[in-house]
């Protein structure tokens, strides 16, 4: 039978020194392992944290790059469309200083009495062609009745010589054009129906509307954006 001896007490502390330094041998490399493994993660949540605030200030500044080009592309648009408006204003205004200077010119058109009686002449025939009718009134203002009285005789002789029918063309003095008119007349036919405005006023607008193109593109040249003409 063996026999179990009993420890002295310098091998119990030899056996507990041996323990406690396994212990903390222990310890220390769990400690050790623990820290590692914290700064591996620390470094890791770092790099996210930074990751992602770089992130967030690069797509801040994109934004802000963003709204910048757009806000400068709107001030552009603005501000061309600010001075297209400007010369278009300024276009339309000469054109109609021109047209207005016209229209101011326009009486100067009756102050030569052999002219204006030719001129209301081929006004009177171009109604009598457009209306084939063997009666015919005519408005005008009342200081021209006499020229009127003149150029229908005129306007009634070459009719008959053109078309070999005879018209009779009488003045409506009840129905006279303003005397603030800048000249010419009026043809009326169809029992009253049919009205030929002659009247200088708005032959003016006629060629104002009809000639507009035209004068437009000599005045300011083509238009580069046109892409279709009449």
């Amino acid at each position: 039978m063996s026999q179990v001896h009993a420890l002295s007490d310098d091998q119990v502390g030899q056996e507990l020194r041996k323990m406690t330094a396994f212990i903390k041998q222990e310890a220390l490399e769990k400690a050790r392992e623990i820290e590692i493994k914290a700064n591996e993660e620390f470094s890791i949540e770092k790099s996210k944290l930074v990751r992602q605030e770089t992130d967030a200030i690069d797509a801040a500044h994109a934004k802000k790059l963003k709204q910048a080009a757009m806000s400068q592309q709107i001030t552009r648009s603005t501000v061309a469309n600010k001075t297209r408006l400007k010369v278009l204003a300024a276009r339309q205004q000469l054109l109609d200083d021109i047209f207005e200077a016209a229209s101011r010119r326009l009486a100067d058109g009756a102050k030569d009495e052999a002219k204006y009686r030719g001129t209301l002449k081929n006004l009177l025939l171009e109604g009598l062609y457009a209306l084939a009718e063997p009666d015919v009134q005519v408005r005008a203002r009342k200081a021209d009745y006499d020229i009127v009285k003149d150029a229908i005789k005129d306007a009634e002789s070459e009719y008959k010589s053109n078309i070999g029918k005879e018209t009779k063309v009488t003045i409506d003095e009840e129905d006279p054009l303003p005397e603030g008119s800048s000249g010419g007349l009026s043809i009326v036919g169809g029992n009253g129906k049919i009205e030929i405005n002659n009247t200088f006023d708005e032959r003016l607008l006629l060629l104002q509307s009809s000639s507009l193109p035209a004068v437009r593109k000599a005045l300011f040249g083509a238009n580069p954006n046109r892409k279709f003409y009449d």
